[in-house]
């Protein structure tokens, strides 16, 4: 059996009120975990959808500063949650993000085992066990096909990459990218990327069962309002990001592009909680939306 170091010390299950029946984890990562995590079983017309984000305590999710946009200034580096995010993409057929978050992370590959690479052997032990692709599909959204040609991520040996954009960002996206070989397009009329016909495209055509999310807040916001998401895991971190004063652009919150109704806003229901140090890991489940925002 291959050897799962985990983070230091094993999460602290403060309660879990998992109703799901599908597949659950092996018991050594059930050991790190705190306990179990069983997959909601996909539909005909879209995968299992979840997101993963690190908020401060005041709500945001990015400091917005050079070189500190992305999620690590704000998690502090913590183990346990680089760790989960590991086992979150262990467990995805294909993981989105968007262009903006590629454009952060320039260097940064979505790899099931980028972030904590010392348990490499485990998540891709992992992957195989629950039947998925050595690695998983790379998909990126980006409505005007701008997209940062030199990112690491759109070069990852054997990861099939797969643009979702419209025809008219195509043909940039295509001029941008075409000394990448093997790069595939979901195309969308209009200017905006139609999240529920990539979510059928994925499913139907890719045979995408797990669906995870790693778009900022615009992501994360489109779809909410298309009632795509199926669960969310929030680490909650100690830092305190702040805003800056107007006129200047807020830092970025965990949910962007959207404003929802009173009386028709979504909702979570509570499902897990964890704890380490000062960190809070929540995993909770969206309950039907309402109306349209």
């Amino acid at each position: 059996m291959v050897e799962l170091r985990g983070p230091g010390a094993p999460y602290t299950l403060l309660f879990d009120d998992d109703d799901a029946s599908g597949p659950g984890l092996p018991e050594a990562f059930r050991a790190v975990y705190g306990g179990d995590w069983r997959l909601l079983e996909p539909s005909d017309q879209r995968p299992y959808i979840y997101t993963n984000f690190v908020v401060s305590h005041d709500g945001r999710i990015s400091f917005d500063e050079p070189g500190q946009s992305s999620g690590a200034p704000v998690s502090l580096h913590a183990p346990h949650d680089t760790w989960l995010m590991a086992l979150l993409r262990s467990r995805a057929d294909a993981i989105l993000t968007g262009a903006g978050t590629l454009r952060v992370a320039p260097r940064h590959r979505w790899t099931h085992w980028a972030t904590f690479p010392a348990d490499r052997p485990a998540f891709d032990t992992l992957r195989v066990t629950e039947g998925r692709a050595p690695l998983p599909i790379f998909v990126v959204i980006s409505g005007s096909g701008d997209l940062p040609a030199g990112a690491a991520a759109l070069r990852v040996p054997d990861q099939q990459v797969l643009i979702a954009t419209t025809f008219a960002g195509a043909e940039r996206a295509r001029a941008a990218l075409a000394e990448l070989p093997g790069v595939s397009y979901h195309l969308s009329p209009g200017t905006r990327v139609d999240l529920a016909d990539l979510a059928r495209h994925l499913r139907q055509q890719w045979g995408v069962r797990t669906l995870l999310s790693e778009g900022g807040g615009h992501v994360y916001g489109g779809l909410l309002a298309a009632g795509l998401i199926d669960e969310v895991f929030t680490t909650s971190s100690p830092v305190i990001i702040g805003n800056r004063p107007a006129p200047a652009a807020a830092r970025p919150s965990l949910v962007e592009g959207v404003a929802f109704l009173p009386g028709a806003a979504p909702r979570l229901r509570l499902v897990s909680l964890r704890r380490y140090g000062d960190y809070l890991f929540q995993r909770a489940r969206v309950r039907a939306l309402p109306t349209a925002p």
